[in-house]
């Protein structure tokens, strides 16, 4: 990886793209030091968190038109995905396999697709729906990455490789990359009234990132920036969901469990439960040689009622029914120390009183690995917490308080800061396209 190649016009615009495992969401800047969110309308409502799904239909015909697919992204996919379930190929979360050199390609109603082929076709869907406002792009263009990509051995170089493949066949020819949370930073520094050293802490769906910035007020006015560490671990929201499925779901479908083989008691294999990690995946295990095996534990289950209630689930495409239903407690615990986790598809039925200890019980492994990254990012700038005026975090997994509790129990309440969780890292990064010198702020592939 290098640096971005020179000094730039300042008030160029640019577009920021904030590349999410959950959402996406898009900002512009047209030369000024306003940043504007890019908006998109589907069934009377106004959104700018574009999920980060796609969908592919075949089309039915003869000829070249057997070939033919229909591709979908954002919600549009999710629609597409339900109405059809059975005949669609849902795919979301793939910003996960970005750095994985073990992800190599998929195979989609028999095309291959590489990561980069992925991410053109819901970045060109992105663009098509959000019409006029993409219309005429900007050659500039600057990218969120995370401080550290998803998976147990990124490879950062090849993911940056792949974005790049990606955003050049939408016409890009300025495209620069910014780590996550250091676009927040700018979009907090706006609010600041003074100088501030400012630690940044952003909770996606597949990483948590940390940054820390020096910001000072010049003579005439300018805010002057300067990066001084970042730190990051690949876990954050989506682990956060597994940990309930595998502790309050799972359990009723069976994992745990035995089943008869002859005279012996086997457990029931635990990889029929690690698709639950997300829920389009449930559909990819509905379809595998494993569903056959999972159907003939039925008649050896030593509790035949939960592998049926499985074989429902997994039957009735239940998967978004269920993660919907992980986001309401997740929700609801963020705000009550005490709430419900109710799961209802077809005859299937899972309610459970969930207590908020107990919900910080199950995450505690992650919740260690974010406060280890913010301790790593404090060491890096040779700071400690009473070094750090203002705490801004941002992102979903920051409503949750047993992570708001790390950086309140080692910064103190007055120094944090929230507001613009979702839209926070893509205008930021837009606005990073006003500085003079880009090459301190972001990189280019290769």
């Amino acid at each position: 990886m290098t640096a971005a190649s020179s000094v730039s016009a300042p008030g160029a615009p640019t577009i920021g793209v904030d590349f999410g495992t959950t959402n996406t969401v898009v900002s512009l800047t047209l030369g000024d030091d306003q940043a504007r969110l890019v908006r998109y309308s589907i069934n009377n409502r106004d959104l700018f968190a574009f999920r980060s799904a796609l969908s592919f239909h075949s089309v039915q015909g003869v000829g070249e038109a057997a070939n033919e697919r229909v591709v979908e992204a954002g919600p549009w996919a999710i629609e597409a995905y339900l109405e059809d379930p059975l005949e669609t190929r849902f795919i979301q979360s793939f910003k996960t396999f970005a750095a994985s050199a073990a992800f190599t390609e998929t195979r989609i109603l028999n095309k291959r697709y590489q990561f980069e082929d992925l991410l053109a076709a819901f970045l060109l869907r992105l663009r098509d729906h959000a019409g006029a406002q993409l219309s005429e792009l900007p050659p500039r263009i600057i990218v969120g990455r995370p401080v550290t990509f998803a998976g147990s051995s990124p490879d950062e170089a090849l993911a940056l490789t792949r974005y790049e493949a990606a955003f050049e066949r939408l016409g890009f020819t300025d495209i620069r990359y910014a780590y996550e949370p250091v676009g927040a930073a700018f979009f907090f520094a706006r609010q600041l009234k003074q100088d501030a050293t400012v630690l940044v802490a952003d909770f996606g769906g597949g990483t948590s990132d940390f940054s820390l910035v020096r910001f000072e007020r010049a003579a005439d006015g300018t805010l002057r920036s300067t990066p001084l560490s970042r730190s990051g671990v690949g876990v954050a929201g989506d682990a956060f969901d597994y940990r309930i499925i595998d502790q309050l779901v799972s359990p009723e479908l069976g994992k745990g469990s035995d089943y008869r083989s002859f005279s012996n008691s086997l457990p029931i294999p635990q990889r029929y439960y690690a698709a639950f990690a997300r829920w389009d995946q449930l559909a990819l295990l509905r379809a595998s040689k494993d569903m056959r095996d999972i159907r003939a534990l039925e008649r050896t289950a030593v509790e035949p009622d939960k592998i049926a209630a499985l074989i429902e689930v997994l039957d009735g495409n239940h998967g978004y029914a269920l993660y919907r239903s992980v986001s309401a407690l997740k929700e609801a615990l963020s705000s009550q120390d005490q709430a419900t986790f109710r799961f209802e598809a077809g005859s299937v039925r899972i309610e459970k009183p969930v207590a908020r200890v107990e919900f910080e019980a199950w995450i505690a492994p992650e919740l260690a690995a974010i406060e280890t990254a913010v301790g790593q990012a404090l060491d890096q700038a040779d700071l400690t917490e009473a070094g750090v005026d203002r705490v801004f975090l941002t992102g979903g997994s920051s409503f949750v308080p047993a992570v708001r509790e790390i950086f309140l129990r080692r910064f103190g309440a007055d120094k944090i800061e929230t507001g613009g969780e979702f839209e926070s890292i893509a205008s930021g990064l837009a606005l990073i396209g006003r500085e003079a010198d880009l090459d301190l702020w972001t990189m280019r592939a290769g």
